[in-house]
């Protein structure tokens, strides 16, 4: 069957070409007469099951400015919650929830095992999480009602941030964009990008996010499984002279350990495999048996299933 584009008037050799991780794309219309798969009840019958995790967020909280509350919650909370200003989110509604999982298969222009989760939020009048920035990719398609979206420059690790929440809020936001998104609309923003939504009344927004993770974590996670193969490497004098023999680190040991890392860049098979595990490694890998997860991918004719390769 074939899936209808969601890219408006764009190919997708457009959108990968001028827009992927380059700069903003509003697209009206994308899912054209889209119905919510949730309705705000069912999103907060989801924050309170144990296995789901969610997060309220309140513009004026009783600790301060951006207070953050992380569930699961008891079903009082939503009947002691303030008219205005705050923000349900609930993440990996794709899990959980088949008619959110449906969405992915549009997608389909972007490697599948790229994709992180749909994240699904609920916001009454002026509920947002505030300007701040994300180091993914992601589409965010309004479900119900409507809520402006603010877009402003490229941000990063320097970027002033408000102390005293555990939220990344920006200090400073400079407005370059600005639309109101119906429901069908859908905008995407690449990584480092500043944003704020604001929800005009009460409104859903899905957030189908991509997976971005930290160089660190990488290498955190690649030591770790060359440490679980037994592929221990150990470093190695380069050739000493006499001159060597002081405080000071001659280069040539710079090199000499560039050279050990280049190496092991270098094997593309190892790397490969590594790569594949880490990428199709689950989310939630303790709801393998409770959600519908099946994250794969192959390389070199091997195929991978939720973190393991699945023939040898």
């Amino acid at each position: 069957m074939t899936i209808p584009s969601i890219l408006g008037t764009l190919s997708t050799e457009e959108f990968l070409t001028e827009y992927w991780q380059k700069k903003p794309l509003l697209i009206r219309n994308a899912f054209p007469n889209f119905e919510s798969p949730l309705t705000p009840d069912e999103l907060a019958g989801l924050s309170l099951e144990e296995e789901v995790e969610s997060r309220i967020v309140f513009e004026q909280g009783e600790s301060g400015p951006w207070e953050l509350q992380h569930g699961p919650f008891d079903e009082s909370i939503f009947a002691q919650l303030p008219e205005s200003c705050w923000s349900l989110l609930v993440q990996g509604a794709d899990l959980w929830v088949p008619e959110v999982k449906a969405l992915l298969p549009h997608f389909n222009f972007l490697p599948p095992w790229r994709v992180d989760d749909v994240m699904v939020s609920y916001a009454p009048v002026g509920g947002s999480v505030g300007p701040h920035f994300d180091y993914y990719d992601v589409f965010l398609l309004q479900g119900q009602g409507q809520r402006r979206w603010q877009v402003g420059h490229f941000c990063d690790q320097q970027s002033p941030l408000v102390a005293g929440t555990p939220l990344r809020i920006l200090q400073a936001f400079e407005v370059v964009d600005e639309w109101v998104l119906h429901p069908g609309d859908m905008l995407y923003l690449p990584p480092g990008i500043s944003h704020w939504g604001v929800a005009e009344n009460d409104c859903l927004t899905y957030s189908i996010g991509f997976r971005s993770p930290s160089l660190t974590d990488m290498l955190d996670d690649l030591t770790t499984e060359l440490m679980t193969q037994g592929n221990s490497c150990y470093y190695r004098d380069p050739s000493l002279t006499p001159h060597m023999a002081t405080e000071a680190i001659d280069p040539a040991f710079i090199e000499q350990v560039q050279a050990m890392l280049r190496e092991l860049a270098e094997d593309k098979t190892l790397l490969g495999d590594w790569f594949a595990r880490y990428m199709t490694a689950p989310k939630y890998p303790e709801l393998i048996d409770e959600a519908d997860v099946d994250r794969r991918a192959t390389i070199d004719g091997k195929r991978y299933l939720n973190g393991e390769q699945v023939d040898k």
